[in-house]
């Protein structure tokens, strides 16, 4: 595909961003090489808010062996995601942390390839499309948890990523993953770690070289249906990647095919379960939104809900917009720079790292009232604090690269949560307080043990 001057420019920038910023207020860390690494990889919220209270919208700081330009509030993200210029590019941004792991996922394309390829995806997500998958994820979701234990702690994220994974497979690939689910699932997770490994040399052992297996493993998933879906395709959207055609009239490589179905994959099981963990958790925590939700789903007066009553669902809406907010599963979205441009009255170099941050914003306590408190009726219609400025509320992202599968994410979790509290009350431990890692995508560490007690 033929690519415009500007894309050939700033495809051909450095791998490693400028680090040309001491004119910009900021720090360049606590450890020397390493920066501000450790917290930002434990803590970001807190160690972002100190350096916002300290140095104001825009501050510079070293993370992740680079300097990068942070950039707060709805303003900035408005700048930055909407980009109206082209000066932000997604891929030289991601390219250092998954050109390996996840090549040509839509994050790791901009302007005309995004535009060409995002057509294509988002046929996945159409509307009558999404009501087609209902069904079948009421039936795998619906079975799955009927058969859960009661009584016995278990890892809630263990249970949603292996569910999920098993119905995106059914519902975009068209096949059941059955013995493979723990491989493949496994496969994910060292892939994602991987995404954020300091040494990337392929030595054994080591968290890089686990990525690049389970890499492989997700590839030999995918290959090995594809001659099948190009012979015999079936009502899936799997097959139609494999008949899909590019703008030229040429069909899909079966690497493309594949890069796009892992990615879809990645995409819809991975950021779902991170927003299934928090929601659960923060249920788990304020019992009482357990019980406004279940007698909200009970009214429904149906054993499984069909696509358009998943819609009348206000309460739950506001409970996930709510966990959302607190919890959204990539806190922070980079950007590189395509040529020198200014910010906030700052001169910003070419190929400069550039962050704004979901996380930071839904903080913030001139945009949200008690920003640190579960509150899910500040997204009702008479109070709608998130409708203060379109980019304040932004857990899916914006602009051209806003999440692709949002509506299909928000389905997933209405139909889990609706079977879930059809059978169960969900427990955690008194005083228990989820530990997690708000990066690459927000998961707690222990994997959250919670108790279903039978309803």
């Amino acid at each position: 595909m033929q690519k415009s001057a500007v894309d050939k420019d700033y495809l051909t920038m450095p791998r490693r961003p400028s680090g040309d910023l001491k004119h910009i207020p900021g720090d360049d860390g606590a450890l020397p090489i390493l920066g501000d690494t450790v917290r930002f990889l434990t803590d970001y919220l807190g160690m972002s808010m100190e350096k916002y209270q300290r140095y104001g919208r825009i501050f510079r700081n070293r993370a992740m062996l680079q300097h990068t330009v942070a950039l707060v509030g709805p303003e900035a993200n408005e700048l930055v995601l909407k980009d109206s210029e082209r000066l932000f590019s997604s891929k030289k941004a991601w390219d250092p942390f998954l050109d390996r792991l996840f090549p040509n996922g839509l994050m790791l394309m901009d302007f005309a390839d995004h535009k060409v390829n995002r057509r294509i995806l988002q046929g996945a997500f159409k509307k009558d499309v999404l009501a087609s998958y209902v069904d079948t994820m009421n039936g795998m979701i619906g079975q799955r948890l009927s058969q859960q234990t009661v009584e016995e702690t278990l890892s809630f994220q263990a249970l949603a990523k292996s569910m999920l994974l098993d119905v995106a497979a059914q519902v975009f690939m068209g096949v059941a993953i059955g013995d493979e689910a723990q491989r493949l699932n496994r496969a994910f997770v060292h892939a994602m770690e991987a995404s954020l490994a300091v040494v990337k040399l392929p030595i054994p052992g080591t968290t890089w070289k686990k990525g690049l297996d389970g890499r492989r493993v997700l590839e030999q998933f995918v290959e090995k249906h594809i001659a099948s879906k190009r012979q015999s395709p079936g009502p899936d959207f799997f097959s139609q990647f494999c008949q899909a055609r590019d703008e030229d009239g040429n069909m899909l490589s079966d690497e493309a095919v594949r890069d796009h179905v892992i990615f879809l994959l990645f995409a819809a099981h991975d950021t779902t379960t991170s927003t299934l963990c928090s929601m659960i958790y923060l249920l788990a925590k304020h019992p009482e939104w357990q019980d406004r939700l279940w007698n909200e789903m009970q009214a429904l007066d149906t054993d499984a809900p069909d696509f358009d009553q998943l819609a009348e669902l206000p309460l739950s809406q506001y409970a996930m917009q709510e966990t959302l907010r607190m919890y959204p599963p990539v806190p922070v979205i980079p950007r590189r720079t395509v040529r020198e441009t200014e910010i906030f009255g700052y001169r910003i170099p070419a190929n400069t790292s550039v962050g704004v941050s979901p996380l930071m914003t839904h903080y913030l306590e001139e945009w949200w009232t008690e920003p640190r408190k579960f509150d899910p009726e500040r997204f009702a219609p008479e109070r709608a604090e998130h409708k203060r400025h379109f980019y304040q509320w932004l857990p899916f992202g914006g602009g051209s690269h806003k999440c692709i599968g949002l509506n299909f994410a928000e389905i997933q979790v209405k139909i889990v949560l609706f079977h879930l509290l059809k059978h169960f009350r969900i427990e955690v431990a008194p005083d228990y307080v989820m530990p997690y890692n708000p990066v690459p995508i927000s998961f707690p560490t222990d994997g959250l043990p919670v108790r279903f007690r039978r309803r």
